[in-house]
């Protein structure tokens, strides 16, 4: 059961919205004028509003369409926001490990008595919790 692929479930409605969504981000990508890309998405809402009443099949294959047409019109070079998966600025800032508290001088540590008070009773009870649950590490003193 662990190599089955994650499938996703989505909505009719979820679909419209992400194919809208998308289809705004693209003209984002080809209008940087934006009276230019205010009024290519109103033109494009027009298009989503024409076919909101439509019976079920004919809503489908509007979807697939829709799909269809902007993976063929899409821009070259996509428009990311800079924090985003694939911008520019992502993970820029890296979040330091727990374990570099434990290397703090004792000056900086007594800044925040409560925080490390609490913090070696959480790491405490942490290696209870692991050593009820596997055992006491074993004696490898030959080994490397």
């Amino acid at each position: 059961m662990a190599n089955l692929p994650l499938l996703e479930f989505t909505t009719h409605c979820q679909r419209v919205r992400r194919l809208y969504k998308k289809g705004l981000r693209n003209l984002e990508a080809f209008y940087d004028r934006r009276h230019c890309y205010r009024y290519q998405a109103v033109l494009l809402r027009d298009r989503f509003d024409k076919n909101r009443c439509v019976d079920p099949n004919t809503a489908e294959k509007l979807v697939q369409e829709g799909e269809d047409e902007l993976f063929q019109i899409q821009h070259p070079v996509t428009r990311k926001f800079p924090t985003s998966v694939g911008g520019v600025a992502h993970a820029r800032e890296v979040e330091p490990p727990d374990w570099v508290m434990d290397y703090w001088h004792p000056l900086e540590k007594a800044q925040y008595p409560e925080y490390f008070k609490r913090r070696e009773q959480r790491k405490l009870d942490y290696i209870k919790f692991w050593q009820s649950q596997y055992g006491n590490e074993p004696d490898n003193k030959g080994s490397h």
